[in-house]
């Protein structure tokens, strides 16, 4: 969660690493509209919790504008740094989930709820979300794991580093051996 300056400098930071823009400070004028909905975003989250009595007014009109523009209903205070957004198109998330850090999300996902009000997913850092993917349900996934597009996840998954698809989700590949990213690494030096 952003507390202070320091901390909103490196969310978007962060951020913007994870858009791969790295030579621009500031959003094009026309364009790059995914990075200025998670300006907003992020601006609202600091400005809301440090209770601004102006600005987070002012954030939360931005980031609703703009998210209504792009179809997405991310909630403050929910994705950690390095949030990827992918495409344009519809986004929900619910305002009790939480998600780690380097969040890489596409277009179609709906995490939320299941009966409860706090029955909500948690994720953890360094998870790629596919297309069309539904996760909902008090459920955990793990640091690293990859959804497959259009997968229906509504049980956890605490093993790390796996790929899990399917309606319903289930793993299907397991996660490569020190050996094999070894040789990864060394094919691509």
């Amino acid at each position: 969660m952003i507390f202070s300056k320091t901390d909103l400098r490196y969310y978007l930071e962060q951020d913007k690493k994870a858009l791969g823009i790295s030579s621009r400070k500031r959003p094009k004028w026309f364009g790059d509209d995914i990075w200025k909905y998670q300006i907003a975003l992020r601006k609202h989250e600091y400005y809301t919790n440090v209770n601004s009595k102006v600005f987070k007014h002012v954030y939360r009109y931005l980031h609703k504008k703009r998210g209504l523009k792009l179809g997405f209903d991310i909630p403050v205070n929910v994705f950690g740094p390095g949030l990827r957004i992918n495409h344009y198109g519809l986004l929900i998330v619910n305002s009790n989930a939480k998600i780690g850090a380097n969040c890489d999300i596409h277009q179609g996902v709906n995490i939320g709820q299941n009966h409860a009000h706090h029955d909500v997913p948690t994720i953890g850092d360094n998870v790629w979300i596919g297309p069309g993917a539904k996760l909902f349900g008090g459920i955990h996934i793990a640091d690293g794991i990859s959804i497959g597009a259009n997968a229906v996840v509504n049980k956890s998954f605490t093993e790390e580093n796996i790929t899990i698809a399917g309606v319903p989700a289930k793993k299907i590949k397991e996660a490569p051996s020190t050996r094999d990213r070894k040789r990864a690494v060394q094919q691509q030096i």
